[in-house]
């Protein structure tokens, strides 16, 4: 079976791929064994989780990658216990290369506790194999209380709205246009790094009730607006940047499954990209910046579905095409930062009896003048984690950063700022 041209896209960017998510639970480690069984439970009758990637039979110009089934399932193959602590197992986890030649995925459990006393659950794949919707798909299918898998349904085809010529015009412009990568703290050379940080759950819930005025924020629009105000607080408005003010582009996954098939594996997102307001000064200006961003996702989402049947079927009949196109995409000026936030949506979940305390993701690594960041919200634990390829220890600053920038835009509704700001009022 052929590879789709975005599959195929991700095993031909040069990249390592490895995305990944780590699920944890307080108490004892668990057992390896019982981790299996369980697996094999769950996702022993997945085809998705058997298929190995073989490389093209002949000029690889001319033939894409297949996907071959493996062996019968094996969870003892991918599944191993590990000594290594949960900020280690993603530190290296994402620079690293799963191993060829088998199905492109392993679960990790920890021996070692979290400070917090808690023990993981690491799922690692690539990213030709399993999107990130996907790795969340398969985590709730372990869980002691998952839903069983929906009944087969007869596909009810959805009207969709017509796409203008101009829309879709648009969009390729804005897919193309060329932004400017993150620079670096320092002049040293650069490497990969990954930082986890937790967030206060009261910070949270004030900055998602701003602005003031207003509906409310989302996940998405908090951390676009908190990540551009990192990027200021860290480098300046742009004039200062290295390219002047050129744009920062962020990019962000969007889910294009229907309810029919929102647990189906694979890859099934699109990318969305948006200016990111690092010259507005204000936290609350930044978010309503990108509140009006992402208001237009839905209406940009019909454009990408135009779009990308045409783009896929061209990669897919010539197969250099997708490389060619997922070298270009990568490149630091079009794919700068990945921002992705999702919320954990049952809750309580257990496994094996313990309740999940909080979800830890892992975005992949990109090329050097880029930094991803993927935030999580499980039950009343917000994580987010930042994968930066800048100087040594960037992604660690962009973390404490945008932690910062969420205590501001919280504060900015504390009932003192808004008293300041009526005084102010003439």
């Amino acid at each position: 079976m052929r590879l789709t041209a975005i599959e195929e896209g991700h095993l031909r960017n040069g990249l390592p791929g490895t995305v990944g998510i780590a699920a944890l639970f307080p108490g004892e480690p668990f057992e390896p064994a019982w981790v299996r069984a369980r697996v094999a439970e769950r996702w022993g009758g997945l085809d998705r989780m058997s298929l190995v990637p073989v490389p093209p039979a002949g000029p690889s110009a001319l033939s894409g990658h297949r996907w071959s089934a493996a062996p019968p399932f094996d969870p003892a193959a991918h599944i191993a216990a590990t000594d290594l602590d949960v900020d280690s197992l993603l530190a290296g986890g994402v620079t690293r290369a799963l191993p060829p030649g088998r199905p492109l995925w392993k679960l990790l459990v920890t021996r070692r506790p979290t400070p917090a006393g808690e023990h993981a659950v690491v799922l690692l794949a690539h990213h030709a194999l399993l999107d990130g919707r996907s790795l969340e798909t398969l985590f709730r299918m372990l869980m002691d209380d998952a839903a069983p898998p929906p009944s087969p349904a007869a596909a009810v085809a959805r009207r969709r709205p017509a796409v203008r010529l101009a829309a879709v015009g648009r969009e390729l412009r804005r897919i193309g246009v060329q932004g400017q990568p993150v620079p670096p703290s320092s002049g040293g050379e650069t490497r990969p790094s990954v930082a986890v940080a937790g967030i206060d759950p009261h910070v949270m819930r004030a900055a998602r009730r701003q602005p003031a005025d207003g509906r409310g924020a989302t996940l998405n629009e908090l951390l676009l607006s908190t990540y551009a105000g990192a990027l200021r607080a860290c480098h300046g408005p742009l004039r200062s940047w290295p390219r002047g003010p050129v744009p920062l582009y962020a990019t962000v996954p969007v889910d294009l499954r229907g309810r029919g098939d929102a647990r189906q594996l694979g890859n099934g997102v699109t990318a969305l990209r948006v200016p990111l307001p690092v010259d507005l000064d204000a936290p609350v200006a930044r978010l309503r910046a990108c509140q009006d961003q992402v208001a237009a996702f839905d209406r940009r989402c019909e454009a990408h579905r135009a779009i990308l049947p045409a783009l896929q079927g061209a990669a897919r009949t010539v197969p250099w095409l997708a490389g060619v196109m997922a070298r270009r995409l990568a490149r630091p000026e079009l794919t700068t930062s990945l921002c992705t936030a999702f919320k954990w949506r049952d809750n309580p979940s257990h496994l094996h009896g313990r309740p999940l305390s909080r979800v830890v993701p892992l975005p992949q690594l990109s090329p050097p003048g880029t930094a991803n960041l993927c935030l999580v919200h499980t039950a009343d634990a917000y994580t987010l984690t930042v994968v930066s390829h800048l100087g040594a220890g960037d992604a660690e600053l962009i973390g404490a950063a945008v932690v910062r920038e969420l205590e501001a835009l919280a504060a900015a509704g504390a009932p003192a700022a808004r008293a300041a700001r009526g005084l102010r009022t003439p």
